[in-house]
């Protein structure tokens, strides 16, 4: 006997060749070739399972193996799988298994998760409990309607159908910082006594923070960079036709990215500062698209990241026509208006008491930011809303200087 490990395909093919000799021998038992056969048999075993990848099980064969061992029908796999034309295009494999039929099928028929499971990235684990997000709450349609779930096709009832997997996936690709359903328990610090949709909440902040890592900042954010006088710097582009534009172009040369995504149905919200591990991210719906709104929004949202975002409070969301009597709050709309229009200029304005379009243009170019904002504060201090509404400018006009 000369059985020796097996260390090249040549070796393997020999060893393959005696041990079908001795296969097909009439061994006696205890002889030296049984015990030849049986240490080869071992050798050949694990050079195979070093070198050949193992099969993965097929699931739907799983699923018929299954049904054929408790005699079940089509009809049987209903409450696993759902309506019966649905379970005729799973077997048929039109129809891929969904994370809550995989759920159902091996929790009531004890088919392993393992062999059910066909994504390489979903642990075991999300099948072996129930669920603690009603996914099926989130705003489905819109935001396959942005993009945020790739090139999956379907009606909103499959959107339903594959809410979990589809969401959940989502989620794997804003990993590894804000991996899986971590991203939904962060702490989330949000201005306004109006009750918001905390599910579509999270879900503008998941489309907010894929938006923000198509397009990432050339530079790293330096902490305490920002500084009143680095907010005034910022106010003062507002004064240029381009202003939000040039704006974005500011954050970004000091690694903060401005993204612009529409709020949904019942969220309620202006704008958001958040980070991204170590980026801050500012974010802005321009539910009221207008340029004294954007920036009193950009500068409130920026006074949050100055002062108040941390890893222990990674989120500010602000609905900004409600008012707030939290510091955090009181601090970030302080810094804002000062950084806008100083104080001691603004206790000293002509335009407070006469109002006038003049005196609001020239005091916008003493303290050199564009006349809107000038005029956003008079209507704000006086609740005069068609106060200097020339100089407002028009709705819209925001998103079409940013082009979105």
């Amino acid at each position: 006997m000369n059985v020796k490990i097996i260390k090249s395909e040549k070796d393997y093919q020999a060893a393959m060749s005696r041990l079908s000799d001795l296969m097909s021998r009439d061994l006696k038992p205890g002889s030296k070739e049984e015990d030849e056969l049986e240490l080869l048999a071992l050798v050949v075993h694990d050079f195979e399972r070093q070198t050949v990848p193992p099969v993965k099980a097929d699931p739907i064969e799983a699923i018929l193996f299954r049904m054929d061992q408790m005699g079940l029908t089509r009809k049987d796999l209903i409450p696993y799988i759902g309506s019966i034309s649905k379970v005729s295009e799973v077997l048929s494999r039109k129809r891929p298994l969904s994370l809550s039929m995989i759920r159902r099928l091996h929790q009531g028929l004890d088919i392993p998760a393992d062999i059910l499971i066909e994504d390489v990235e979903t642990d075991r684990s999300v099948v072996e409990s129930d669920p603690t997000i009603d996914f099926s709450r989130f705003p489905l349609k819109e935001m396959y309607e942005r993009g945020c779930f790739g090139n999956f096709e379907g009606n909103v009832q499959r959107l339903k159908d594959y809410a979990e997997d589809l969401v959940s996936k989502l989620m794997r690709e804003l990993g590894p910082k804000q991996m899986g359903t971590a991203f939904l328990r962060a702490p989330l610090h949000q201005r306004g006594d109006r009750q918001a949709d905390e599910i579509a909440l999270q879900a503008w902040r998941m489309c907010v923070v894929r938006k923000a890592r198509e397009s990432l900042p050339p530079k790293e954010y330096k902490t305490n960079s920002i500084t009143l006088g680095w907010m005034r710097e910022l106010a003062k582009l507002s004064a240029f036709d381009e202003g939000p534009k040039l704006a974005k172009e500011y954050l970004a040369r000091h690694g903060i990215t401005l993204v612009i995504e529409k709020h949904f149905k019942r969220t309620f919200l202006d704008g958001a500062a958040m980070l991204d591990g170590d980026r801050p991210i500012v974010a802005l719906t321009l539910r009221h698209d207008r340029i004294d709104n954007f920036w009193f929004a950009l500068l409130h949202e920026v006074a949050h990241v100055a002062l108040h975002l941390t890893p222990a409070t990674p989120v500010f969301i602000d609905d900004l026509d409600r008012g707030n009597s939290e510091r955090a709050e009181q601090e970030a709309d302080g810094m804002a208006r000062e950084a806008l229009i100083p104080e001691a200029a603004w206790d000293a304005a002509k335009v407070r008491h006469s109002l006038t379009s003049d005196d609001a243009v020239a005091f916008a170019d003493q303290v050199g930011v564009a006349p809107a904002i000038v005029a956003g504060r008079l209507r704000h201090e006086t609740k005069n809303y068609r106060l200097l509404n020339h100089l407002i400018g028009k709705t819209g006009q925001v998103s079409q200087i940013l082009g979105c």
